[in-house]
């Protein structure tokens, strides 16, 4: 096998994996109140369309992933659709572009998980996933289902909360006077980066076994949990507090918990952001890690970063210059805003 070369280890399941762990991050925790601001009581018809244009660009990312199942992404789409030059500025902005937002997710887990100790828990969530992204993909896809399945569990738990503890009231999802079509639209565009993630399948299609089978079926499944999980979630948080009540908060989540009579529940939605927060790092520093490969193996990056590990089929080179430069960052950077969490009472 080229020294360049990964191995195709990742099966239909890993892969939705992959891209629930993508996506089901903590976006949802914070992004349904500044859509509700935006859309009001279309908070749902926002929601939809945000799906809407995530899977048209989802189905777009997966038919050329299955054409071109290669390490890289965007950067070998446009290499191989427009040019040369046109995958160069693809890849660069998706390097500088994704490190910054490891940074930024980092910095968000620590955030969510310990406030006051913040970049120190960032750096060391970094260090700890790209310990586990040496170690190999498979591993990789194993912590994500970790967290994925904890992240899932707790936003069933929230919603089961929600629309049985709760002063429920289904008249709320009625679309009124307080939503327009431009708020509709606004509340679609701050939605539709909580579908971001979906492309990372594609990034690692050089991994995926059968791609032309596998990436294509994976990438619309894991689009479609995460629009079932997050309509849940909105329509019980609707339920819960209504429109104007979910605008007004900043941890919506956390308050539909006090609203429902568990306040003393509010830190497991806490820890399911963090939680969630976690698995969109590991993954964003795969699709980083991946993207460096395909641009050293092209000399757009030095080429060193393009040997492949011989025992764990990992481009460990590349992996460790990510891991560090996103530890640096967060090490020095600026805390993200982060949310009120209400006390217990």
């Amino acid at each position: 096998m080229p020294p360049s070369e990964l191995a195709r280890r990742l099966g239909t399941g890993d892969a939705v994996v992959i891209g629930l762990g993508s996506m089901i991050g903590a976006g949802i925790f914070a992004a349904l109140a500044p859509a509700a601001r935006a859309a009001g009581s279309g908070l749902l018809l926002g929601l939809a369309l945000a799906a809407l244009v995530a899977y048209c660009n989802a189905t777009s990312s997966a038919r050329l992933a299955a054409r071109y199942p290669e390490s890289g992404g965007t950067y070998v789409y446009g290499r191989e659709r427009l040019g040369a030059f046109w995958g160069y500025l693809a890849g660069w902005a998706f390097v500088v572009g994704k490190t910054a937002s490891c940074a930024a997710m980092a910095l968000t887990v620590g955030l969510y998980a310990w406030p006051s100790q913040a970049h120190a828990v960032a750096v060391a969530a970094v260090v700890a996933l790209t310990a586990v992204n040496y170690a190999g993909v498979h591993k990789s896809a194993v912590v994500t289902r970790v967290i994925v399945a904890v992240v899932l569990a707790v936003l069933a738990s929230f919603v089961v909360i929600a629309l049985t503890s709760g002063p429920a009231d289904a008249g709320r999802l009625d679309i009124g006077s307080d939503t327009s079509l431009g708020g509709i639209l606004q509340a679609a565009g701050l939605l539709f980066f909580a579908f971001a993630g979906y492309a990372r399948i594609a990034t690692l299609g050089e991994e995926v076994r059968d791609p032309a089978r596998t990436i294509p079926r994976a990438i619309p499944l894991a689009l479609a949990i995460t629009l079932l999980v997050y309509a849940a979630v909105a329509v019980s948080a609707l339920i819960v507090l209504g429109s104007d009540a979910l605008a007004k908060t900043s941890a919506p989540l956390a308050e539909v918990m006090r609203a429902a009579g568990t306040p003393q529940l509010t830190p497991l939605t806490q820890a399911g952001a963090a939680i969630a927060a976690l698995g969109s790092l590991l993954a964003l520093i795969l699709g980083v890690s991946r993207t460096t490969l395909a641009m050293a193996r092209d000399r757009h990056l030095p080429h060193v970063l393009a040997a492949v590990h011989p025992r764990s089929q990992v481009p460990h080179r590349a992996e460790l210059a990510v891991g560090t430069i996103v530890a640096a960052l967060a090490a020095t950077s600026g805390s993200p805003p982060s949310a009120s969490w209400p006390t217990t009472p």
